[in-house]
């Protein structure tokens, strides 16, 4: 006989079997109590039974989870679990379906389609479908969880695009809402804007070398140049006379800026320096070392006092203009920086190199935003457009104008007979307010562009300086003036010439020789 125990408080009423019943088609379990021989052993009995009745119930329970043939009906009656589940399946079916919750247009078309035609069999598609659902044996758990589910406002999705009801439209009773099908974008021909055709006014001469850079001061009243016989020389820009020599530099001239808001002009070149003169002193007060090999472009951020220079050392660097520390070192190409631009918004800094990709950087992080791989040969020039948010890239290949700030592409400039229609290396590129874009090229084909059409209206042969080859016809650098009336350039025959709009020239006189065409091209 075991020890006797204290006797409960609570009065229990004996019973003789103690059934273990779960849900659904589960096999009973039932616990047959031992037989009656005293009280206390009643009890004793009674708390074994519970406990054991505990661990069975566990037990049980995990077998018909793993074990269960009627898996579908596993959660169809109530259960402690039955509202977790609920939430859960509710939460997965928002996340995974939410955006396909609408068939596109074509499949609903099709489903009402195979309606109508068992409606015409003689069956609503409702009684069909229900007659179905009782064949099949009722709906499982699940199905009731997702018919109970509140059904919310279906939201457009950025994964189906919205196709409006056109005359193209190839589902003329499409009622304009979701469409899986999306229509190929058919390229539009743009009308290029008439402009009239630009002459020569001016040819400069003084340098000893090739002229490399020029850069036209902010007021409009001179330009500075920059050549081959190391020496910068600043020009009157109404008459042409020479105004100032600037010497330092013991390498070709590459690069020349002026700055806006402060009487400081910036050059570099091929010695690895980076100088900054002093218009009022007329001298050198700033170097700027870190570059290991030469310096091939520099830009002057318009509102910051920044400056980012670029060269074969495959790197762009952007210096504080006072304090003469690096502050980014803009690495990522894997050939030379040819060029480089600044501006005030994302992206601020745009570089191009010979690897033939162009970078656009964030300023503040000093890395790369976006790379863009159009390109299939040296991007050795580029512009910004001065009123838009748009700039162009010039290579052998192509000239290519892309959109901030993702650098998305636009479209091609093509002429007859090639990008420039000589099939030379653009090594200079500028643009002005009027939508007018120049291209030159280092076999001296100048080619004038219609921004918004890519269009190009003119093409002429820069003409060489008596005395010189025909083979020094290149052109290195080109900027237009602050009004865009007039454009300098600078030769390889060592001139500066200076260009400027026929004011005789009238559409009917130079009509526009322009043909739209039918063949959609891929680029």
């Amino acid at each position: 006989m075991p020890p006797k125990r204290a006797s409960r408080t609570k009065g229990s009423q004996s019973t003789d079997t103690q059934d273990v019943v779960m849900e659904g088609a589960v096999p009973e379990v039932s616990i047959e109590s031992i037989p009656e021989e005293s009280n206390h052993s009643q009890n004793d009995n009674q708390e074994d039974s519970s406990e054991l009745k505990a661990i069975l119930l566990k037990s049980v329970k995990r077998t018909r989870e793993l074990f269960a043939d009627d898996q579908d009906s596993l959660f169809a009656s109530t259960s402690e679990e039955q509202a977790s589940q609920r939430v859960k399946l509710q939460s997965k079916i928002f996340d995974e379906f939410k955006q396909v919750q609408v068939l596109p247009y074509p499949l609903l078309k099709r489903q009402n389609e195979q309606l109508a035609k068992k409606k015409a069999k003689g069956g609503s598609a409702a009684a069909s479908l229900t007659t179905a659902g009782s064949e099949g044996g009722g709906d499982s758990g699940v199905e009731k969880i997702l018919d109970s589910m509140p059904k919310k406002a279906t939201q457009p999705s950025s994964a189906l695009v919205m196709h409006k009801p056109t005359i193209n439209n190839p589902f003329p009773d499409a009622p304009g809402g979701n469409s899986s099908l999306v229509r190929r974008p058919v390229a539009k021909m743009v009308r290029p804007e008439w402009h009239a055709p630009w002459k020569l006014m001016r040819v400069i001469s003084g340098h000893q070398g090739w002229v490399r850079s020029v850069a036209v001061e902010p007021g409009n009243n001179w330009f500075a140049t920059g050549a081959g016989d190391r020496i910068i020389k600043i020009w009157d820009l109404a008459s042409g006379r020479l105004k100032l020599s600037l010497t330092g530099h013991i390498g070709q001239v590459r690069g020349l800026a002026v700055s806006p808001r402060h009487p400081y002009l910036f050059s570099c070149g091929d010695d690895k320096m980076v100088k900054c003169w002093d218009l009022e002193t007329n001298k050198v007060i700033r170097h700027y070392h870190g570059h290991l090999s030469g310096v091939y472009a520099l830009a002057l951020h318009p509102t910051l006092d920044v400056l980012v220079t670029s060269g074969r050392d495959a790197t762009a660097r952007v210096w504080d203009m006072r304090t003469k520390q690096a502050v980014h070192v803009l690495s990522g190409h894997t050939g030379t920086v040819s060029s480089v631009k600044c501006q005030e918004a994302d992206p601020q800094v745009i570089t191009s190199s010979m690897d033939s990709t162009v970078r656009l950087w964030d300023l503040a992080a000093g890395k790369t935003i976006t790379t863009l791989t159009h390109h299939k040969k040296s991007v050795r020039a580029m512009a910004l457009h001065p009123t838009e948010f748009t700039f162009a890239t010039a290579s052998p290949d192509n000239i290519k104008q892309w959109k901030c700030p993702e650098g998305q592409f636009m479209r091609n400039f093509e002429g007859p007979g090639g990008v420039s229609g000589g099939g030379g290396i653009v090594n200079a590129m500028a643009v002005n307010a009027d939508n007018v874009m120049f291209s030159g090229a280092d076999n001296g084909v100048m080619s004038f562009w219609d921004w918004k059409s890519g269009y190009q209206f003119q093409r002429l042969d820069s003409l060489v300086q008596p005395g010189s080859l025909e083979s020094e016809a290149g052109i290195f650098c080109a900027e237009f003036d602050k009004t865009g009336l007039r454009l300098i350039t600078g030769e390889a025959d060592k001139t500066i010439k200076i260009w400027k709009e026929d004011d005789q020239a009238t559409p009917e006189t130079h009509p526009l020789d322009w043909k739209p065409s039918l063949v959609r091209k891929r680029y």
